[in-house]
């Protein structure tokens, strides 16, 4: 998982809870980082319409359905990221050896296996679902 992921689902349970517009600049401040960021992971959330914007001078994000209705997958899916990727791989299709030419193959499946795995997982959480955590905490 990468930061743009946390920024998204922070900025997302944030909105949810304050119903309102609200520009990049306070969605920084909340989410502890800086509004450039904010702006470049809004504007993937926007293009798959998990979230809505207004311009003009008391523009900004808003959200655009309920938070029941959005799940961590789709985040993860509108981010266009994976969970488990490697950046090297092993090996070489090219050699002799059945270990050598197979591995990244059999890697690249078990990522794939694992991603799914994890999307899954993401189906199954809401924005609301975090937002009750976070206020209505159970006893443990």
């Amino acid at each position: 998982m990468t930061s743009e992921f946390a920024i998204a689902v922070h900025a997302l349970v944030y909105l949810n809870h304050k119903q309102e517009t609200l520009a990049s600049e306070e969605l920084a401040k909340n989410v502890c980082t800086n509004p450039a960021r904010i702006r470049k992971v809004m504007a993937k959330l926007k293009k798959k319409e998990l979230i809505a914007t207004k311009e003009g001078q008391n523009g900004g994000y808003h959200t655009s359905m309920k938070a029941a209705d959005v799940n961590l997958a789709m985040i993860y899916d509108a981010l266009e990221i994976e969970a488990v990727c490697a950046s090297w791989k092993s090996g070489n299709p090219d050699m002799n050896c059945m270990v050598a030419s197979g591995m990244a193959d059999i890697m690249d499946d078990i990522y794939g296996q694992l991603n799914e795995v994890c999307r899954e997982k993401l189906r199954r959480i809401t924005i609301a679902d975090i937002d009750n955590k976070i206020f209505h905490r159970e006893e443990r």
